[in-house]
């Protein structure tokens, strides 16, 4: 399968081919989405397109390369059969990527290509690394050999090691932005970003920002609570015996507690959505933004941040939820993580 195969909508894939038309391919990908066979999909397809022998021309972006499918090179990429290609994935009985695979890898990559221009290596479910691996991985994120991509592939990046995400390009895909279009959200994200752009270097404009935020989740929170309980059966009948009572409220109260978890993690999802809108911006690729009405804004901001701190905004937006998913203090960590967005 091309480039040219998959959905138009899918901004990742633009952007992926734009960075290929400029040739500022980065050495190492994250590649981020809820089907990892898609995921694996286009890992595949940039594999062959790196390595194509007879690649096509994109009809979309222009002076991106495409693979042709129908080359010896293709074809050995296709059935898993190319020197130069390598996949890693969980293997033992525990389901995850073991030291012993990844040192396998990387004393592999590390050799020169046996015939192709680039050696590509793709790790399938890359929060199953675990920590040995992970750690070990490293040395060669932080110094990959020269004509060599590093693509790991992940439906759940949050579990993914920090020091893994920051030396990593992370593309989303599948559609995972057009989530975030309702009228409401929308709303509430203009007064965000406009809040954030308001008062450069303004300390009192952070916790105004970290007001806008608390306010919003607050009215999440008192939502949810309203809706589960109106479901509830403790709404439905008088007469309940005290631990039947007990286990009901038990339920509720965990209930309500999930369901506000994941609407904090799509509220902050969409927040992050909106800086890397930033970032795009800063790097000259304002046509794959996924909120074109917050334009000013994110002219605004983009305009007096630099793309290497750009993206440090997004990692900030990565450990924060990480942080929230453990016992942390709630609003102690979105103060924090607020402060140390750069606006």
């Amino acid at each position: 399968m091309s480039f040219a195969k998959f959905s138009k909508h899918e901004d990742g894939i633009e952007l992926l081919q734009r960075s290929l038309a400029r040739q500022r391919l980065g050495h190492a990908y994250l590649f981020s989405g809820e089907d990892l066979e898609h995921l694996e999909l286009i890992g595949r397809t940039l594999a062959k397109t790196l390595n194509c022998h007879q690649p096509c021309q994109s009809k979309t972006i222009p002076g991106a390369p495409d693979s042709c499918d129908e080359c010896s090179s293709c074809r050995r990429i296709d059935g898993d059969a190319h020197p130069d290609v390598h996949w890693i994935r969980p293997e033992s009985k525990s389901r995850v990527i073991t030291i012993d695979q990844m040192r396998e890898l990387m004393q592999t990559i590390f050799l020169k290509p046996t015939e192709a221009e680039y050696k590509v290596a793709v790790v399938v479910g890359a929060d199953r690394l675990n920590p040995q691996a992970a750690n070990a991985f490293l040395k060669t994120l932080e110094e990959p050999p020269a004509r060599s991509v590093l693509i790991l592939l992940s439906t759940a990046p949050g579990r993914i090691l920090e020091t893994i995400l920051s030396r990593c390009l992370r593309l989303s895909f599948g559609g995972e932005s057009g989530r975030f279009q309702d009228e409401e959200f929308i709303a509430w994200l203009r007064q965000f970003s406009e809040t954030a752009v308001a008062e450069q270097g303004s300390l009192l404009s952070r916790y105004r920002l970290l007001s806008v935020l608390l306010d919003r989740l607050n009215g999440l929170k008192e939502s949810v609570a309203n809706d589960l309980t109106a479901k509830s059966p403790l709404e439905k009948h008088d007469d309940i015996e005290p631990k039947l009572r007990e286990k009901w409220e038990d339920e509720l109260n965990a209930a309500i507690e999930a369901e506000y978890r994941r609407q904090r993690a799509d509220l902050l999802t969409g927040l992050q959505f909106w800086l890397r809108d930033v970032w795009l911006q800063t790097m000259g690729d304002p046509q794959l933004i996924a909120f074109p009405a917050l334009q000013q804004p994110t002219k605004t901001l983009a305009s007096r941040i630099t793309a290497p701190a750009a993206s440090g905004n997004l990692r900030v937006m990565e450990r924060l939820q990480r942080q929230l998913n453990s016992n942390v203090q709630e609003a102690l960590a979105l103060e924090v993580g607020l402060l140390q967005l750069k606006l």
